[in-house]
């Protein structure tokens, strides 16, 4: 299923969800001929992200509605600015208002978290990125916001990279063990995937480096704990360091050297970007 298909799904799903059998409030309450121009404004400083999905919700509701607005995924927004400005008829502004608020709102609060991320460690080399703990089915949308942040992305899923982690090396019997089998197994289906081990402490990093793999995740280690393991490895693999992480520790972190930061919060515990949707007069 492509990107589109997947946009499309989510966003037809919950405006059914949304409208039900009909928007009974505006349906008794506005003229179905009535024209306006409604306008979203932020009501806080951040980045925006998701506003091309949002016009995909009012497009939904009615391909009439006119849009206009300088504002693009990954620009800086302050508190008042006008985001975006729609115009046709009010039933149908009204019945996308909340899906496409819902929408902007989640995706900007995780590029606003993100460039937070980003500005704590700017100018030390070192780069954020998103883990797996994203929202069922939001996962496309969710790691492009983390990208409108400033942030990369880790792995899309199960299927487009190698992770080794604590359970496939206790299964596997060793780190070793489970590397050699993802090997045989990527060769025997002629698959090209790096490799990542993740490591809790220095012998399982010497292990990890043994076995040439192309990334080590150094997990919940820490703050000297973690220079040694970078040290150790030395630049022979990508360093990625994981568990933990948060806005107060994130520098102290990036001073440890790694090449990666992973931070589950990105998509996981994100707040709602703040935007209200105003009908003005026509």
């Amino acid at each position: 299923m492509t990107k589109k298909n997947v946009i499309e799904q989510l966003i037809s799903s919950a405006l059914a969800e949304d409208i039900g059998q009909g928007d009974i409030t505006t349906a008794a309450t506005i003229d179905t001929d009535k024209e306006g121009l409604a306008q979203i404004i932020a009501k806080q400083k951040g980045v925006i992200s998701g506003i091309e999905y949002a016009k995909m919700v009012f497009s939904f509701v009615d391909p009439d509605l006119l849009f206009s607005g300088d504002y693009t995924n990954g620009k800086d927004v302050l508190a008042n600015d006008t985001v975006l400005t729609i115009e046709g008829k009010v039933v149908s502004i009204l019945q996308a208002e909340r899906t496409a608020l819902n929408l902007l709102a989640h995706l900007s609060g995780i590029a606003t978290l993100t460039a937070q991320y980003a500005d704590r460690i700017r100018g030390s080399g070192v780069k954020v990125t998103d883990t797996r703990k994203t929202t069922p089915l939001w996962r496309e949308l969710e790691k492009e916001a983390v990208r409108d942040g400033g942030g990369l992305n880790h792995r899309m899923g199960l299927y487009d990279m190698v992770l080794i982690k604590e359970n496939h090396i206790l299964a596997a019997g060793g780190i070793s063990e489970a590397v050699q089998k993802c090997r045989k197994y990527l060769s025997d289906h002629h698959i090209n995937s790096r490799i990542e081990v993740e490591t809790t402490n220095l012998d399982e990093v010497r292990e990890a480096l043994s076995c040439n793999v192309d990334q080590i995740m150094l997990d919940n280690m820490d703050s000297n704990e973690l220079k040694e393991a970078v040290k150790l490895i030395s630049g022979r693999a990508v360093v990625e360091a994981s568990g933990g992480v948060s806005l107060e520790n994130i520098k102290l972190i990036a001073e440890s050297g790694a090449d990666l930061i992973s931070v589950g919060a990105l998509t996981h515990s994100a707040p709602a970007f703040d935007f209200s949707l105003l009908i003005k007069g026509k």
